[in-house]
């Protein structure tokens, strides 16, 4: 039935978003779902269900609805205010977890860090590093907080701009950055669940300016932000290598493009000499 529900208001991946919202309203995991297919439903447990799908059908994220979505493998908590965290996001801790394992990272930074995902993330991948975080919204980094506790990780958070903390408070052996890099002017391509429910700040590009934050993150790493050695990863826009590169280069940075699973320049590297 919520399948159908679901269908009916144009949800693409229905069976799956029913099946996450039944469980979470039941309080068990969808395998333990599939076990109980033939029990009876509490009346409470069928209203519960009813409203998730009712929320579900207008749209409203599955992970805010359920307060959580997984990230490297962790379960983060998520709400109204803070971006939802996309797997695609993972790389940035793969690529940090690398450069680990070449040398020594006693400081990291994460600006704009929304539920602390990434900050969490490479608190627990990366022993012995100390990470700071930045964000702009109070509300963002109120989620942060929550995952930081909740996981067991040593994150130093901050409210404020996240350009002016990274230049004070560097340098940094490690900078990462999931900005703001969507035009706005495509706002209406995008899914009603990401446009009507996810913050713009932590979506839309500044001004319209695609390319803008990837380019004042490099100028700050280039100019001191980074140690000397020190790496810089910025998750982009599926078209944004070219410009990304050229704005590495031109703050005097090595730079280069790291693909993701779909063989889209995903990441920009760049390191101070």
């Amino acid at each position: 039935m919520g399948r159908e529900f679901l269908e009916r208001q144009g949800i693409e991946g229905a069976q799956r978003d029913a099946d996450l919202l039944l469980s979470h309203a039941l309080g068990i995991d969808r395998l333990r779902l599939l076990m109980r297919l033939e029990e009876p439903v509490e009346e409470g447990e069928r209203d519960r269900a009813r409203e998730l799908l009712v929320r579900r059908g207008k749209r409203e994220p599955v992970a805010y609805l359920t307060g959580e979505r997984e990230f490297y493998g962790r379960g983060f908590a998520v709400g109204r205010g803070c971006l939802v965290p996309r797997p695609e996001t993972e790389l940035l801790v793969d690529l940090s977890r690398d450069e680990a394992r070449r040398r020594p990272l006693e400081r990291i930074a994460d600006v704009g860090t929304g539920s602390g995902a990434l900050a969490v993330t490479l608190a627990l991948e990366v022993p012995g590093a100390v990470v700071e975080a930045v964000d702009l919204e109070e509300e963002a980094l109120a989620f942060a907080r929550r995952n930081a506790e909740a996981l067991g990780a040593s994150v130093e958070l901050s409210l404020g701009d996240g350009l002016e903390w990274l230049e004070a408070r560097g340098p940094f052996d490690l900078v990462v950055s999931n900005p703001p890099y969507i035009d706005p002017a495509v706002a209406a391509q995008l899914a009603p669940e990401v446009r009507e429910w996810e913050p713009a700040a932590a979506l839309f590009s500044p001004a319209g300016d695609r390319d803008l934050w990837v380019r004042e993150l490099c100028a700050r790493a280039g100019a001191g932000a980074l140690g000397p050695g020190g790496l810089l990863l910025v998750e982009l826009g599926y078209d944004q290598g070219a410009a990304a590169l050229e704005a590495a280069r031109a703050a005097g940075l090595e730079a280069h493009l790291e693909q993701d699973l779909e063989g889209l320049d995903r990441v920009l590297a760049a390191r101070r000499a």
